[in-house]
Formats: structure tokens, C-alpha cells, sequence
């Protein structure tokens, strides 16, 4: 069966975890700790080059993006399920990028909790992972990948740790303020257009869109104050204000899934 590279708190390693239910599959799990920095071990990158989860291994062949990861999955399971359309292109533009919401502040004041919280842990756990395997005899064939990833990491946290003159501080803000702008125009526009006959994209059931969108606004609830999946939708009106219709309804017949919950156990966000 298929070897499955991920990590329970991954946002995108949930996706596959999603499909696998969906699609009456099973896969070997192999968690890789990110807040270790554990996806920079060169073991790893071998496996990987992009050093990110997931990543999928089958009978010889690698499959190292949420994309084709997933598409693969769909492609060897007996279940066919609905197409992607533009949609699953769209909820991985950066522009929309969950990962960076994580850290994304808009002012001082929402810098503070960021700075107070756990991304400046997680951040600073995995430059002290980077860094150790960078430094090993392994890690120096790709050492043009991890210089690249240490000045990325270090540029958050001299961010989060006030180490950045006024004008890139500001210019975090306007970014983090674009994010969070867009992030709530998925939401309320594009989420809502794309479903037609619901109460999935893919219709009555999940397509392939919904594998993807359904782990990102898990993501966006939890990083808007609530962790409990029943509590997404309050989660999401908290920050954002009344949600469309169809965006609940959506929510609702996603964590009533035995996939979901297999993906979300205990009812827990991440």
C-alpha cells in the first residue's frame, strides 16, 4: 500500500487523510514532525526536494505536492468522485496561503499575540532543526536549499522578535492585511459560486475541489480562535461576520463525514 508522509498539525498533510476515507483507501503513515524541523532531515529531502508534507510514495513513484498526492489517490481508488475544477488551483495561491496566515499580523497589536504564541515557538524550533541537519556531511549536498530556507525562517523571526527596521514591519502589515482581505473573499465569494447543487462542490458528495478546501477552512476556523470542528462556523463569523448560507451548510456536511472524523479526531482543529 502506499507510504504516506505526514504530520497530524499539517494543514495540507490532512487533505490525503481526507481522500483516503473518501475514497475507501488505505496508506502507511509516516509522521514527520514539522515543529522539529524534521521535514529538513536529507533523508527526507531525498524523498522529497521541496522538504514539505505530504508526500506520497507507491510502487516506486513520488508524489511530492497536495496536488498530485491527492490526484494519485483518486486515480488507483475504485470511487470516482467529481473532477477539480479551478477551484483547487485557486485555494493554493498564496495569495490565500494558510500557512502564512499563521504568522500573518496586521498591526502591532496582532503582532504581539503572534510574537506571544505558539508560532514564535514553532519557528524557532524548526531553525534549530534546519540548522542541525544543514550542518551535517549529508545536509551539504543541499546546502543551496537550506541557505535558501534559513534566510526565510530567520526573516519571520526577526519579524515576530522586533530585529526589522519600520519599513519591512509595515510592509509585513500591508501583506498580512491583503492576505486576511482575500481569505474572506474566498469565503464569502468564490466558495459560495462554486457550489451549485451542494451541499459539496462536488455536489451531493465530496469531489476532489472539496479535499482541498475542506482542510484550508479548518485551518482558517482554527486560526480564528475556536478548536473544535463544531465550532468552525462561530469561528469564522467571529472574524469575518454572518457567513453565506451555503459556507455553513458546506461546514456542516463536511464534519458529519466518517472521513472527516477520522482526519479531525476528537473533534480537534489544527
Amino acid at each position: 500500500q502506499p507510504v504516506l508522509y505526514t504530520f497530524p498539525h499539517s494543514v495540507w498533510a490532512a487533505a490525503p487523510h481526507l481522500a483516503l476515507g473518501e475514497l475507501g483507501l488505505d496508506a502507511d503513515p509516516r509522521v514527520v514532525n514539522l515543529i522539529e524541523g524534521a521535514n529538513f532531515d536529507p533523508e527526507f529531502v531525498k524523498v522529497n526536494p521541496h522538504a514539505t508534507l505530504p508526500t506520497l510514495i507507491h510502487e516506486g513513484k513520488s508524489f511530492t505536492s497536495t496536488v498530485a498526492v491527492i490526484n494519485y489517490l483518486v486515480s488507483i481508488s475504485s470511487r470516482k468522485i467529481a473532477p477539480e475544477t479551478s477551484i483547487t488551483t485557486v485555494v493554493h495561491e498564496d495569495k490565500i496561503d494558510p500557512n502564512f496566515a499563521f504568522v500573518a499580523s496586521r498591526n502591532d497589536e496582532e503582532l504581539a499575540k503572534t510574537t506571544s504564541g505558539f508560532a514564535n515557538i514553532f519557528t524557532s524550533t524548526r531553525l534549530g532543526g534546519l540548522k542541525k541537519f544543514a550542518a551535517t556531511p549529508e545536509g551539504q549536498v543541499h546546502k543551496g536549499f537550506y541557505d535558501k530556507q534559513i534566510r526565510s525562517i530567520s526573516g519571520v523571526r526577526a519579524l515576530l522578535n522586533g530585529q526589522t527596521p519600520d519599513e519591512v514591519k509595515q510592509g509585513f502589515f500591508n501583506i498580512s492585511t491583503a492576505l486576511w482581505e482575500s481569505i474572506k473573499s474566498f469565503i464569502f465569494e468564490t466558495l459560495p459560486a462554486a457550489i451549485t447543487e451542494g451541499p459539496f462542490i462536488g455536489g451531493s458528495r465530496p469531489g476532489i475541489d472539496d479535499l482541498h478546501v475542506g482542510v484550508w477552512l479548518a485551518r482558517i476556523a482554527f486560526l480564528s480562535g475556536e478548536q473544535k470542528c463544531d465550532q468552525g462556523v462561530a469561528a469564522l463569523e467571529k472574524r469575518f461576520g454572518p457567513v453565506p448560507e451555503k459556507v455553513k451548510v458546506y461546514w456542516a456536511a463536511w464534519i458529519g463525514r466518517d472521513s472527516w472524523v477520522r482526519a479531525y479526531p476528537d473533534n480537534v482543529l489544527h
